[in-house]
C-alpha cells in the first residue's frame, strides 16, 4: 500500500538538484564561473552578477551607484610614455594600472606586490602630460576601465637595450585578477622567476586579444 510518505519521498527524489556555484551579488540567482562584474563605485569594489543584473548598469552616461564593466581590450603601438615619463610617475615596478575615480575625481595608479594592488601617490604634473601627450590615455571608461602598462626594465640581450613599453586599455576586473594571481605567485623583493613568468604570459594573452589602436 502507497502512503503519503512514500508520494512525498518520490517528489524529493525527483527533483533536479539545486545548481552548485556563485551566486549574483545582487539578486542571488545561480551564476556561470565566467561571469560579468560591476563595480560599486563609491566602495571600489567588484561584484559578481548574472547576465540581467549587469545590463542594468551599462549607461556609462546615468549617474549611478554602480557600473558595468565592459569587455574591451585595445593595444596602444607607439604610446607617448618612455623611460623619463615612467620615472616621472614615481612607480617603484615596471607594471602599474591607472584609472579614473569618478567618487574622488581623480587618476588613481595600482602596481602589484606581495600584499596584491599598493597605490602609488601619482604625480599629476607627469599624469597630465602623459595624457596631453597621447590622447588614447583619456580613452579608459571612468571606473570599469584602466591603462594596464608594463616597463620591462631590459630586453635581455647582450647590450642590455631597454624594450618598448608595452601598454593596453582593459577592464578593471582583468586587472584586479591579474594582481590577486601575482600576489600568490610573488617571492622575495622582485617576485621571482615564477612572477615574471606569469606577467610574460598574461601580457600575452592581453596582446593576442587586444585590437590595436593608433594615435
Amino acid at each position: 500500500m502507497t502512503t503519503p510518505y512514500d508520494v512525498l519521498a518520490r517528489i524529493r527524489s525527483s527533483r533536479a538538484p539545486e545548481p552548485t556555484g556563485e551566486r549574483c551579488e545582487m539578486c542571488s540567482e545561480f551564476i556561470a564561473e565566467e561571469h560579468q562584474h560591476v563595480v560599486n563605485v563609491a566602495g571600489r569594489q567588484l561584484m559578481c552578477v548574472c547576465r540581467g543584473c549587469y545590463l542594468l548598469f551599462t549607461d556609462n552616461d546615468a549617474e549611478l551607484r554602480y557600473r558595468a564593466v565592459p569587455d574591451r581590450y585595445l593595444a596602444f603601438p607607439d604610446f607617448a610614455l618612455d623611460r623619463g615619463t615612467w620615472e616621472a610617475l614615481q612607480i617603484p615596478v615596471g607594471v602599474a594600472f591607472f584609472f579614473t575615480n569618478s567618487d574622488l575625481g581623480r587618476t588613481v595608479a595600482f602596481y602589484p606586490g606581495p600584499a596584491g594592488a599598493c597605490e602609488s601617490e601619482l604625480d599629476l604634473d607627469a599624469w597630465n602630460a602623459l595624457r596631453a601627450a597621447d590622447s588614447r590615455a583619456r580613452l579608459p571608461l571612468a571606473d570599469v576601465e584602466a591603462l594596464l602598462v608594463r616597463v620591462p626594465e631590459t630586453d635581455g640581450s647582450a647590450d642590455g637595450q631597454v624594450t618598448e613599453p608595452q601598454s593596453y586599455l582593459v577592464p578593471i576586473d582583468a586587472c584586479y585578477e591579474f594582481v590577486g594571481r601575482l600576489r600568490t605567485l610573488w617571492r622575495g623583493f622582485d617576485g621571482g622567476q615564477q612572477a615574471r613568468e606569469f606577467i610574460d604570459g598574461f601580457f600575452a594573452r592581453i596582446a593576442a586579444r587586444a585590437a590595436e589602436t593608433a594615435r
